[in-house]
Order: structure tokens, then sequence, then C-alpha cells
């Protein structure tokens, strides 16, 4: 696994997730990154630059521009290697199988070779120290780029992926993940896991707001992120993404619930 290690940071670290091809969101979160101060040094992306949305060669320059750091997600990886699927982890046959051949094929088609040649030399983990605290940046898991960890996963799942990631680069106090596109704050023993979300879809609560994480002296403020998602779902339909992730963006919730655990799963009056 390739691993690249910023040293010690100064000043706040910005962290996002999930940019998914929504230029909107992706551009508002940068924006954030300018308003607190934040240097580009310090913006951190978790992987999967590409995905559900319509935008993903102008995202993909718009964070290449930005010179933030980015982790290896697994689209990145699957362009990277011009395979067929997003290799997101879902179950054959579920509903985020089924939807993924669409979105999956027009990023396919719109993300160039020089693009692919970027995405193919990016790390797997991304080390830096920040007040003392040693802090290791990944994807989903060590043991499985696409692993979906959730904040009700089993302590067993984040015990397994602490002793492969604490194999590969040693000690750490804090782990910031993405992949799964629900931000959240855990403890499993002496470390702190958090998943700085997804920028670039709703977190399944009804709400059109998205996510990401600011990190200071240690310390992380999961904070949300206002972007025009209006924009962001005509830019999509535009092009025929029109499956169910384009309405997301505006309702809250997701056109399936195949990957959550049963725990984070909404009743069916909910999503009305």
């Amino acid at each position: 696994m390739r691993h690249q290690d910023l040293g010690e940071l100064a000043g706040p670290v910005l962290l996002f997730g999930g940019p998914y091809s929504n230029l909107q969101a992706t551009e508002a979160v940068l924006a954030q990154a300018e308003v607190l101060g934040v240097p580009s040094g310090n913006v951190i992306c978790t992987g999967d630059v590409v995905a559900y949305c319509a935008q993903p060669a102008e995202t993909v320059a718009v964070v290449r521009a930005a010179q933030a750091v980015v982790v290896a997600g697994n689209c990145e990886k699957q362009l990277a290697a011009n395979a067929l699927d997003c290799g997101c982890g879902f179950e054959a046959g579920t509903t985020c199988d089924l939807l993924s051949a669409g979105w999956y094929a027009h990023a396919n088609a719109e993300i160039d070779a020089e693009a692919r040649r970027w995405m193919a030399g990016l790390p797997d983990v991304v080390r830096f120290q920040q007040g003392g605290a040693r802090v290791a940046v990944i994807h989903g898991g060590v043991t499985d780029v696409a692993r979906f960890v959730f904040a009700v996963s089993p302590e067993a799942v984040f015990v397994e992926e602490l002793a492969a990631l604490e194999a590969l680069v040693g000690p750490v106090d804090v782990v910031i993940a993405g992949h799964s596109g629900i931000a959240f704050q855990r403890q499993v023993g002496g470390v702190t896991w958090i998943n700085a979300g997804a920028v670039g879809m709703p977190e399944h609560d009804g709400r059109q707001e998205t996510r990401f994480v600011v990190l200071q002296g240690g310390a992380a403020e999961i904070r949300a992120l206002t972007y025009d998602a209006e924009a962001a779902q005509a830019a999509m339909q535009a092009v025929g993404l029109t499956q169910g992730y384009d309405r997301a963006l505006l309702s809250g919730y997701w056109p399936s619930e195949d990957v959550l655990p049963q725990a984070l799963r909404l009743p069916s009056l909910a999503k009305g």
C-alpha cells in the first residue's frame, strides 16, 4: 500500500469525503477552506472524488487545482485500472449495485487518461501529526478499501481495521475515514475513529446539507455544508442520471438502504 506522510501540520485541517462528481458541493467545501484560512496542504479528501453525480471531470479538475491532498478511494482505483464497475462492495443484484451501473458508466466515459494517471498515483494512507496527535487518513478500511464502517458497526470491525492500519504505519491516535457516507465519531480503545462523511450526497437524514470535518488540536468538529443542490440536481438530470440519486440531493434520502445496517435504516413512512 502507498503511504504519504505530511509531517506536522500547523493550524486547522479540513477533511472531507465523497465529492461524488458533485461540482457544486466540492466548490462549496473548498470555499469553506478559504474562509477558515486552511492552506491547501491542510485540505484532505478521503477519496471517491468521482461517483454518483454529473460532473466527474470538472470535479477532479477543481480538487487538483486546489492542491488538496487526496486518498485513493475505490472509485479512483477502479477508474485508474479501467475497470468496468465502481468496486464499491455492493452486493450483486441489490438496488445499489444496479444503480451504480448508470453513474459509473457516465464517470468512466468522462474521465480522461491523464486524470486516470493522477488517480493511479494517489496514496492509500495519508499520515500527519497535529498538536501531538498521530493521525491517519484512509478511505473505507485497510483490509478492504470499500469496507463500509458505520458508527454502529461491531467493535471487532474497528479493532481489525486499527490492527491492520497500525501494522502499516505504527501507532495512531486518530483515524479519519470515508466511504460509508455518514459522518460520525467513535472511541475504540484509546483511538478516535472519525468518518468525515461525504460532501457530494446527503446523509440519508432528510436534510440537503452534507458534512465535512475540521480537526484542530486532535479534536474534530463535524460541520454542515450548504451548497447549490438544485444546480447539482439539474446537472444530473441534464445528462440522464435520473435513477434516484438526483432526487436524493434535494430530499435528503438515498434511493436505497442496501448498504446500511438495520439500526440506521428508516421507517418507510419517513421518506414520504
